[in-house]
C-alpha cells in the first residue's frame, strides 16, 4: 500500500477543513474505531514478524502525522473563531455595571474593623478569648465576690456542668476575661512581666432584651499594662480613639466617678452631642446650648487585685482598662435606632446599612465609609 499517497491525501483534506465540525468528521474517518488508519493498525496482528517490522513504523508514522495535522488545524480554526468573535463584539465601558445580587458587610463587623484600625495606630494588638468561660476568669479574677449582683442567674447564662477543675461554666458576660488571659500569657512567656497593649472585641451574653439590649451583643475592651501609668494616659487614649472613630476634632469628654469592681478609681465617660436631622450627632461640649451629655463607655485604673490575679506585681506594674458596646457605637455613628434590628437578619435592613466588602477602613482614607 502506498502510505505516502494516503497520508498526502489525508493531510490535504485536513488542511482544507473550513470548520470544526468538518475537522471532527475527518478525525472520525481517519482515527475513529472504524477509521481507515485505525483499520491499518488492526492488520499488524495478521502480519508475520518480518512484515510487521517493515509495515509497523510506516503505519504508526502515518497515524502520528495525521494526528499532528488534526491538532494544528483545530488550533488554527479555534484561534480564527476567537479573533472573529473579538472583532465583532464591543463593550461600552461608559455604561454602568449590571445589577447583580451581592452581600454586604454587617455594620457590627465594619465597626469592629474600624476600631481595630484606630487602636492599631496607637500600638494595640487584638486579643481573643473563649466565649464559653469559667467563673474564675469571668468574675473572681476580676475582683467580683460571690455575692456580687453580676453573678445572679438573671444576668448570666450558666451551664449545668462544671469543668474539670470544678469551676462553674457560663457564657461570658463581658470581654474582660480576655484581660486576665492576656496578662497570664505575658507572664507565661516573660515571668518578669512586660508592657501590654491589647483590645478584645467579641460577643458577650446577658439575660436582657429590649430596644437597647439583646441577650447577645458585642463589646470591645482595652487594656494597657506598663510602669508609671496614670489616669491622664487613659483620658488621652480615649479622647484620641473617639476623635478618630467619629472623625471629628471637636469631641469633648466628661469623666464622672463611678464604680466597677475591676478598676479603682473608676470613671464613666460621656461625650457631648446634639440632635441634627432627627439623629444624635457627637461633637461639642454637652454644656453648650442645644447639646447634652451621653455615656459611651466605662473605664478606670486596673484594680491591684486584678493585676495580682494576672500574675503581675501591682507595686511594679500599673494599668488602665476601658470597655464599650460595639453595637451602640454603630448605632450612634450611623444613625440606627433599634438594637434588635442588628440581629433580625432582615435583608432590607442589611442592604440599607451594610457596607461593601471593598470599604476597608483606613486612617489615611477615613475609617468611616458610606453605609
Amino acid at each position: 500500500m502506498d502510505y505516502a499517497a494516503t497520508g498526502q491525501e489525508a493531510l490535504s483534506r485536513i488542511a482544507g477543513a473550513s470548520d470544526l465540525d468538518t475537522l471532527e468528521a475527518l478525525r472520525v474517518e481517519f482515527l475513529g474505531k472504524q477509521g481507515s488508519i485505525s483499520g491499518l493498525l488492526k492488520t499488524l496482528g495478521k502480519m508475520s514478524p518480518d512484515e510487521r517490522k517493515v509495515e509497523g513504523p510506516r503505519i504508526h508514522g502515518l497515524r502520528e502525522s495525521v494526528t499532528e495535522a488534526l491538532t494544528a488545524r483545530k488550533d488554527a480554526l479555534e484561534t480564527a473563531a476567537l479573533d472573529a468573535r473579538l472583532e465583532s463584539e464591543t463593550i461600552d465601558l461608559s455604561l454602568p455595571a449590571p445589577e447583580q445580587p451581592r452581600g454586604s458587610v454587617h455594620p457590627v463587623s465594619q465597626v469592629m474593623d474600624e476600631l481595630a484600625e484606630v487602636f492599631a495606630d496607637m500600638g494595640f494588638a487584638v486579643a481573643t478569648g473563649p466565649e464559653i468561660e469559667d467563673d474564675w476568669h469571668n468574675f473572681t479574677a476580676l475582683n467580683m465576690p460571690e455575692s456580687h449582683p453580676a453573678r445572679a442567674m438573671h444576668d448570666t447564662f450558666y451551664f449545668p456542668d462544671r469543668n474539670e477543675g470544678g469551676r462553674e461554666m457560663l457564657l461570658r458576660t463581658h470581654t474582660s476575661p480576655v484581660q486576665i488571659r492576656s496578662m497570664l500569657d505575658v507572664v507565661k512567656h516573660n515571668p518578669g512581666g512586660a508592657p501590654l497593649r491589647v483590645i478584645a472585641p467579641g460577643r458577650v451574653y446577658r439575660s436582657d432584651s429590649d430596644a437597647t439590649h439583646t441577650p447577645m451583643f458585642h463589646q470591645i475592651e482595652g487594656l494597657v499594662i506598663d510602669k508609671g501609668i496614670h489616669l491622664g494616659h487613659l483620658k488621652w487614649t480615649l479622647e484620641t480613639f473617639l476623635k478618630a472613630f467619629f472623625e471629628r476634632d471637636d469631641i469633648v469628654l466628661r469623666l464622672r466617678p463611678s464604680y466597677f469592681p475591676f478598676t479603682e478609681p473608676s470613671v464613666e465617660v460621656d461625650v457631648g452631642y446634639a440632635y441634627e436631622g432627627g439623629r444624635r450627632v457627637v461633637g461639642g461640649s454637652g454644656d453648650a446650648p442645644g447639646h447634652a451629655w451621653m455615656e459611651v463607655l466605662g473605664s478606670g485604673m486596673v484594680n491591684r487585685r486584678v493585676i495580682e490575679a494576672g500574675g503581675l506585681d501591682p507595686d511594679e506594674w500599673q494599668g488602665f482598662a476601658f470597655g464599650t458596646g460595639v453595637d451602640r457605637l454603630a448605632m450612634l455613628k450611623y444613625g440606627m435606632d433599634d438594637l434588635r434590628a442588628f440581629f433580625d437578619g432582615d435583608v432590607r435592613w442589611l442592604s440599607h446599612y451594610g457596607f461593601s466588602a471593598l470599604d476597608v477602613p483606613t486612617l489615611s482614607g477615613g475609617v468611616g465609609t458610606p453605609a
